[in-house]
Formats: structure tokens, C-alpha cells, sequence
């Protein structure tokens, strides 16, 4: 019997023990469905670099068949992109005669969180006040929150040493890459021939504490983050492929339709830059 069993088993108050049993059930139960998605994951792993079913069999000392059954129990290895039980997916508020949230962080917030769902995630939306105040030290956390929103947020992307997020000579917003000094805007912001289109920052970062990374969409528009939330829905398990759950960054367009602001398609402009490579 694991020790944190034994612990409740022993309290011998039983106000106290009902309460203890019930939040240790819900932390058993999401660690099943977390080690099932790890067990799922090594498995593919373990099969796609050559390992036959038998000799997985004999590494997990169970027999082929019951590995022909648990190479697909357990919710999808990219998962974890996202995190391992619980999602918060935080949006801005904007400051007016009463603060509101704009629609296209609406949206992005709900394509979040339906995407979690779709990864056997729960995922709750919060809303970031308007004076930029958020937590990042806490696990399955996604800000949808640029630079000029809040400051807390500006001081974590400050930190990532392949992307800066800054303001130009003329004003417009720019993701420009620390090394090759590439520099990318908005077409929305084109001085000569605007067009319907954004780009956003999409990073892993580190949370303040140390003690874990949390996910960073940040569009130079409202728009643009919305543009990542499309790209992600459509493309998160090539990405979780390439990155895990490791820090990186990379930059996001999309083209959107004029007055409704729905996202039409989008592409990543750079390659997903990889933190501990800079």
C-alpha cells in the first residue's frame, strides 16, 4: 500500500479522514490517467526504435497481447504539451467604461480550452485584470496575454533568449529573433499594403518560482493569439514531437477574414527555436 494510503489510513478522525480520502482519490485517479498516457507513449516509443511486441512484452512483463491492448489505452502522448490534469487558461481583460474581455481572446480562451478537452483535459478559463496582475507559478497554466498588457508577463518574456517582443522606431510592435536579428510584424500594421493578417509569439517559458514552465501566447493583435490557438489545434502533436514539454519559441501567422476576424489558415514563420540551444 503507497505511503500517502497508509497516512489517511491511519488518521482516525473520520471528519477528517472523508476529507482526506475524497482529495487523494482525485490525485489517484489523475496520476492513472497520467501514467496510462506515459506507459501509451513509451510503448510508441519503444516500438518505433525498433523493438518488437515481444521484447516490450518482456520489458513490461506482460504478455503480447495485453501489449496489443495498452499501446492505445490512455489518452494521446501530447498531452502533456498542455499539462497532466488540470488547465487554466488565462485571458486579458481590457480597460473601458466597464472592463471587458475583447472577443478574439474569448475565442482563443475557448479554442484552449476545447483543446484541452479534447486531450481528456479539464480546463477552466480566468480572466487577467486589467492591471496585469497573474500568478505563472502554477502547474498547466496558458497566459493569452502580450507584453503590453502586463507587465508581469513583459518581465517573463524578457527572459526568452531567442524571441524579443518590442516596439520599433515607428511605433509597430515586432517578434525579432535575438540572433539573426530576423524581424517580423503584423501585415495588419504595414505602412504601404495592410492586409488581413497577424503574428503572435507562441513560447514555453519558466516560471518565475523555478519550479516549472508555463505557455505563452501573445499575439502583436488579439487576432494573432487567436491564429495560435487554430495553429495549435491543428498541429500540437507535431509539436509536442518536436519540443515535449521542453522551453522554446517560435512565431505564429495566420490570414484572417476582414470584419468577423475568423481565422482562415495558419503557418509557423520560423522553426521552433529551442531555448537550451541558445
Amino acid at each position: 500500500m503507497i505511503s500517502e494510503v497508509s497516512r489517511v489510513a491511519a488518521i482516525k478522525d473520520h471528519r477528517v479522514r472523508v476529507k482526506e480520502a475524497v482529495q487523494l482519490m482525485e490525485e489517484l485517479q489523475a496520476a492513472v490517467v497520467e501514467t496510462s498516457r506515459m506507459r501509451k507513449e513509451s510503448i510508441a516509443w519503444l516500438r518505433q526504435n525498433g523493438l518488437s511486441m515481444a521484447e516490450v512484452a518482456k520489458l513490461m512483463g506482460v504478455s503480447r497481447a495485453r501489449v496489443a491492448q495498452l499501446k492505445d489505452a490512455g489518452p494521446p502522448a501530447e498531452r502533456a504539451f498542455l499539462g497532466v490534469d488540470r488547465v487554466a487558461v488565462a485571458v486579458p481583460q481590457r480597460p473601458g467604461e466597464r472592463d471587458y474581455v475583447a472577443v478574439e481572446d474569448s475565442a482563443t480562451g475557448q479554442q484552449l480550452i476545447n483543446l484541452a478537452h479534447r486531450l481528456q483535459l479539464d480546463g477552466e478559463l480566468e480572466y487577467i485584470p486589467t492591471t496585469g496582475a497573474i500568478d505563472l507559478n502554477r502547474d498547466g497554466l496558458v497566459v493569452v496575454c502580450g507584453p503590453k498588457t502586463s507587465p508581469i508577463t513583459a518581465a517573463a518574456l524578457a527572459g526568452d533568449p531567442r524571441l524579443s517582443f518590442e516596439t520599433l522606431a515607428d511605433g509597430r510592435w515586432a517578434l525579432i529573433d535575438r540572433e539573426s536579428g530576423q524581424t517580423i510584424t503584423s501585415p495588419t500594421d504595414d505602412p504601404e499594403a495592410p492586409r488581413p493578417a497577424d503574428v503572435a509569439y507562441l513560447g514555453r517559458l519558466p516560471r518565475p518560482d523555478g519550479a516549472g514552465t508555463f505557455l505563452l501566447v501573445a499575439g502583436v493583435h488579439a487576432v494573432g493569439s487567436l491564429g495560435v490557438a487554430r495553429y495549435l489545434s491543428e498541429n500540437v502533436a507535431e509539436l509536442y514531437g518536436e519540443v515535449g514539454s521542453e522551453p522554446f519559441s517560435m512565431v505564429i501567422g495566420c490570414d484572417f477574414e476582414v470584419g468577423t476576424k475568423r481565422v482562415l489558415a495558419t503557418q509557423a514563420l520560423t522553426d521552433v527555436l529551442r531555448h537550451e540551444a541558445a
